[in-house]
C-alpha cells in the first residue's frame, strides 16, 4: 500500500472545468476512505516560502535552550509554545492501557489563534482561550516568515475544504459555515540527532492519530521516519515527496464523516543506528472547524444501514480531551 499522491490544481484554477475537478474529488474520497493519508502537489504554496519557512525553523532549534524556553509558558503544560524534548508522549492518546510510553523525542514550538491576533478575538468565547503567542524574537525576521507560511498554508486548508464537500457528495460551500474562523495551530518539530540509544519503547514520535481536521505536513525531505499503520497491521514508510505536502485525516473529521474517512495511527521512528547523528524537521498546520461548531453526522455519511455512530460535540470539548491526555 502507497500513499497517492494527488494534484489539486484543478480547484486552485478558476479556469477548471468540471470534469477537471471531479477527478480530484473521486481521488479524494478513495484517498481518505482507505488509508487516510495523500502527498498533495499542485497546491499553490511557493517553494521559496516553504524553503524560508525550514530555514528559520531550523534557525531557531540551533539556540541556546535558555533563549528557546523564552517561547515557553513557563511549567504549564500546553500545547502553545516551546516544548523541550520529553515534554510530550503523543502515545497516550491513543495507548489507553498498559505501561506508561517513555515521552518522544522531539522539541516543538507552536503557534495557535494566529488569526485571531490578526483580527483580535470576536466572541465571549474566543475571549475566554485566547492568549497571544510568544513569537522568537531571534533570529531575526523568523517569526515574520512563519506568519507569512501560516497566511499561506491556511489558504490551502480552505481550498482542502471545499475538495472535501466534492468529494463527499455535498453542496459548494458546505464547509464555509464551519470554517469561517478554522481552528489552526502551526507546529514546528525538531527531531534532534540522538547522541544515546532511546529507551526500550521510545520513538521520536509515538503512535497516535491526529486530533482534528486535516494534517496538512511538510516532511523533511533528507531523512525520513514517518510510517502509518497499513493493512495487517504493517507499517507503511511516507516516503517525502519534494515539493508536495502530507495530508492526513484527524479524529474529529473522522467523527464527522461518520468513520467514513480513516484517522489512521501513525509515528515517527528512529534513524537506524547509522544515521542516529542526524536530525529531522517537519513544519505541521493542522486544522479544523471553529472551535465553536458543534459536530454531528454530516448528512451525506448516514443512512438507515448506517445511523450515525457518535452524539454531537462541541470541537474545543474534543480538542481539550485530547490535549490533556498527551501532556498529562
Amino acid at each position: 500500500m502507497q500513499v497517492p499522491v494527488i494534484d489539486i490544481s484543478a480547484f486552485l484554477d478558476p479556469l477548471a472545468d468540471a470534469a477537471a475537478r471531479a477527478k480530484v474529488a473521486r481521488e479524494w474520497e478513495l484517498a481518505f476512505s482507505t488509508l487516510g493519508f495523500a502527498n498533495v502537489v499542485g497546491h499553490g504554496v511557493e517553494p521559496e516560502l516553504i524553503a524560508a519557512a525550514r530555514q528559520a525553523a531550523f534557525a531557531f532549534f540551533d539556540l541556546p535552550a535558555q533563549v528557546k524556553t523564552g517561547c515557553s509558558f513557563g511549567g504549564e503544560k500546553t500545547s502553545q509554545g516551546y516544548l523541550q524534548v520529553g515534554s510530550e508522549t503523543v502515545s497516550k492518546t491513543f495507548e489507553k492501557e498498559g505501561a506508561a510510553p517513555p515521552p518522544d523525542l522531539v522539541e516543538t514550538l507552536t503557534f495557535a489563534f494566529v488569526d485571531w491576533e490578526r483580527d483580535g478575538p470576536l466572541s465571549d468565547f474566543e475571549r475566554s482561550i485566547f492568549r497571544p503567542n510568544r513569537w522568537p524574537a531571534q533570529p531575526e525576521g523568523a517569526s515574520a516568515t512563519f506568519r507569512t507560511y501560516y497566511e499561506a498554508v491556511y489558504r490551502l486548508g480552505l481550498v482542502l475544504m471545499q475538495i472535501s464537500a466534492a468529494a463527499l457528495k455535498l453542496p459548494d460551500g458546505f464547509f464555509d459555515a464551519y470554517y469561517g474562523r478554522m481552528a489552526t495551530s502551526l507546529r514546528l518539530a525538531h527531531y534532534p540527532a540522538q547522541q544515546e540509544r532511546p529507551l526500550a519503547g521510545q520513538l521520536r514520535y509515538g503512535p497516535h492519530t491526529d486530533y482534528m481536521g486535516y494534517t496538512i505536513l511538510l516532511q523533511d525531505e533528507q531523512h525520513g521516519g514517518l510510517q502509518v499503520l497499513g493493512a495487517e497491521n504493517t507499517w507503511v514508510d511516507v516516503q517525502p515527496m519534494p515539493g508536495a505536502f502530507t495530508v492526513n485525516c484527524g479524529d474529529l473529521l473522522s467523527r464527522w464523516t461518520n468513520t467514513h474517512w480513516n484517522s489512521n495511527i501513525h509515528r515517527v521512528v528512529n534513524p537506524p543506528p547509522e544515521s542516529a547523528a542526524t536530525r529531522r524537521l517537519s513544519i505541521v498546520m493542522f486544522t479544523g472547524p471553529d472551535y465553536q461548531a458543534e459536530i454531528s453526522c454530516l448528512p451525506t455519511c448516514a443512512t438507515p444501514e448506517n445511523p450515525a455512530r457518535f452524539a454531537s460535540i462541541p470541537c474545543w470539548d474534543h480538542f481539550q480531551e485530547k490535549v490533556r491526555a498527551s501532556l498529562s
